[in-house]
């Protein structure tokens, strides 16, 4: 078929209408943005590839709507996750293909037979176009005013020193003028909290998170906290370019995310953690950890245990004591292109699981392999109890 530019753009309208009456009751029923985040995505997506496909197509075979469907899947994929919207798989894939699936019928079947000049119009709806562009138009714009409303107030930390416990018991997004330090900690006690750009000294743990949601932390600075730099528990968290120095506290630990597996995921991205017990830790919870930097740690480098699930992807471990990365306690990691060097054994008191390994899978853990560097250790691997590895490619 021929399109014209306004037919495609009608067409399209008139396809998403279904998808976005759903993503409106899925973001009303789970009281979340992103189901109108993602159906916003999946429009703007859709109407960029119809500028495009314009010049280029001017004539479109039924045999391509396959492959341009693959094509602008891929894409609003990529765009969710450079968004960082939520959108678990299981809803954005099916969700987008409800929209193909409803191009395919109205093209095809139902727009020809209630109006008969729909091919020879090159898809132009008529007066009913501007209707149906208005009706995605409209939810979207009140959606995206409300998102707006919502949005925390942003509450400036001005440079110098601020005595803390600093306690977070409102929605803010709070920024640290250049200088601002906060000595003692930071505790969140309320739901959509973001933290950027502060430095934290001291404290039991330097930030903490327990029990809330919708936290983001970003180029947050943390040392010499006594416990953990940043304690979350039962919640999912982003973190983000934060820098953390624990050397010289023994027992203290870099990240510590637990006992939050029903909260969802929690993310840990382009972290630098330097000394400390465990540099970014994980039990019984949901996480995902990429291109982070470990270094100098004294029982393991990063450490998915006691149940937890994720994927550790373009990380570095480095002098590491005992073990690199680990795996363990019936935790099922997916450990991809991570490069972990110069593990020192500390298996003097025979503990053979502490020999210098750069990956060890302990109690029952399993793990999907590939793409890792392992070797510039005293031991790349060590699979003990029951766990299990698979290597994929």
């Amino acid at each position: 078929m021929s399109y014209t530019l306004r037919g495609r753009l009608e067409s399209r309208f008139a396809a998403l209408l279904a998808p976005l009456a759903i993503a409106c009751v899925l973001g009303a029923a789970l009281h979340e943005w992103w189901p109108l985040a993602l159906a916003g995505t999946m429009i703007a997506v859709g109407l960029a590839f119809d500028f495009g496909y314009h010049p280029v197509l001017p004539y479109q075979p039924g045999w391509a709507a396959l492959p341009l469907g693959l094509l602008e899947l891929g894409a609003v994929m990529a765009v969710v996750l450079a968004l960082g919207i939520r959108a678990p798989l299981t809803v954005a894939v099916p969700l987008f293909v409800l929209g193909w699936a409803a191009a395919q019928l109205l093209g095809h079947a139902l727009l020809p037979l209630w109006r008969l000049s729909y091919a020879e119009d090159g898809g132009e709806l008529g007066r009913a176009g501007s209707v149906l562009a208005a009706a995605v138009a409209v939810p979207l714009a009140a959606a995206a005013g409300l998102w707006y409303l919502h949005q925390p107030p942003t509450v400036h930390l001005t440079a110098g020193v601020h005595q803390g416990p600093l306690v977070l018991d409102r929605r803010q997004h709070l920024v640290g003028d250049p200088g601002a330090i906060v000595m003692g900690g930071i505790v969140v006690r309320h739901d959509d909290v973001t933290i950027s750009h502060v430095r934290v000294i001291g404290g039991v743990n330097g930030i903490t998170v327990d029990g809330f949601d919708n936290v983001v932390l970003d180029h947050v600075t943390v040392s010499r906290a006594t416990e953990d730099a940043i304690h979350v528990r039962a919640a999912a968290v982003t973190i983000s370019h934060c820098s953390i120095d624990m050397l010289g506290m023994k027992y203290g630990q870099g990240i510590d995310i637990s006992y939050g597996m029903v909260q969802g995921h929690s993310m840990v991205d382009r972290c630098t953690v330097v000394g400390g017990q465990d540099g970014i830790v994980t039990h019984a919870s949901m996480a995902m950890f990429t291109h982070n930097h470990v270094e100098r740690t004294t029982q393991y480098g990063i450490a998915m245990t006691e149940m937890s699930m994720g994927s550790l992807e373009h990380n570095t471990v480095r002098d590491a004591t005992g073990v690199g990365i680990y795996c363990g306690d019936r935790s099922m990691c997916e450990i991809k292109r991570n490069v972990v060097t110069g593990t020192r054994s500390d298996s003097a008191g025979g503990d053979k699981t502490r020999a210098g390994y750069g990956l060890e899978l302990l109690y029952g853990a399993e793990a999907d392999l590939s793409g890792n560097d392992f070797t510039r250790n005293p031991l790349s691997l060590g699979v003990f109890l029951n766990s299990r590895i698979s290597w994929v490619r």
